[in-house]
């Protein structure tokens, strides 16, 4: 279940990429770092930028569409609480700058290591203390099934989804109302989460791993976090509930897979995803036995 890449936002328009490139060079000359280049690491709904040479990372997004300030504010909070994630440029005030409509926000470049490959125990720490780090924090955040909810409306909505059969419609629905109400009723321990900790928003840097991309957090059990990362993880991972992870794995199964179907989704190869992950979702669901129809 690799490129579990969740939502299936637009890239940026081609017409405001110019003037995204400009807003992060010109707000970082303003605050007195060196800047002549821009390379593009990154072309989502925010656009990630290597700035040169003070070797800055700045991501910008349109302002109407973005949560900088959340991510900042809680960056900076679980820094301070030694958690592993990416730290804000330190050379500069650590908030979000507006120029042009955009918004920007800088942050520590760290330099690729290799090789790349990460062992599913240092996975599993990192990610586990970010969760302790996390459970000291009094943050308001939605709840994952706030995260199930757009996706059943997407699933729903036949104008935003027209290339889905009546069949995988049905599937998708019914897997996603029966296990967000199944996770539901456990009744276990949750908590703030990353909401999207998997293998794209983790850095492997000198310093180890370093999460990045907070704009996801929600409130949930921690197997919902896991259930984003390499089954192997969850191996080295402490007390997991594996009847709950089984069921969080469909559901983040179920849910990616009705990203891959948005008439507006920018994943390359993201249809034959989207096909690939129905196949999977309907074994899984023979495999486990799980009813989705009550």
């Amino acid at each position: 279940m690799a490129a579990l890449k969740e939502r299936g936002q637009a890239t940026m328009q081609a017409s405001e990429f110019p003037r995204a490139v400009a807003a992060a060079m010109s707000t970082a000359s303003s605050l007195g770092l060196a800047v002549d280049d821009a390379i593009v690491l990154h072309d989502s709904n925010k656009l990630t930028l290597r700035l040169l040479p003070c070797d800055v990372l700045a991501r910008v997004a349109p302002v109407a569409h973005q949560v900088a300030q959340f991510e900042v504010e809680l960056a900076q909070r679980l820094a301070e609480s030694g958690c592993p994630v990416a730290a804000l440029e330190p050379r500069v005030e650590p908030r979000v700058y507006e120029r042009d409509g955009f918004a920007v926000t800088l942050w520590t470049y760290y330099e690729p290591v290799t090789p790349r490959e990460v062992s599913p125990a240092d996975y599993a720490n990192a990610l586990e203390r970010l969760h302790a780090g996390m459970r000291k924090l009094d943050v308001p955040t939605p709840q994952f099934t706030d995260r199930v909810e757009q996706a059943q409306q997407l699933v729903t909505n036949r104008d935003r989804t027209p290339a889905l059969a009546d069949a995988d419609r049905e599937l998708l629905g019914d897997t996603l109302r029966s296990l967000r109400r199944v996770i539901g009723q456990r009744g276990g321990a949750e908590q703030l989460l990353h909401g999207e900790p998997h293998p794209g928003n983790v850095l492997t840097t000198k310093n180890g791993l370093l999460f990045i991309d907070f704009e996801t957090c929600c409130r949930g059990p921690v197997e919902f976090d896991l259930a984003h990362a390499p089954e192997e993880v969850s191996e080295h991972y402490p007390g997991v509930n594996q009847d709950l992870l089984r069921e969080c794995r469909v559901l983040v199964l179920a849910m990616i897979t009705a990203w891959r179907w948005d008439r507006d989704d920018q994943l390359p190869n993201g249809r034959q995803l989207g096909t690939e992950w129905l196949s999977q979702i309907r074994a899984a669901l023979d495999r486990n036995g799980f009813d989705t129809h009550g």
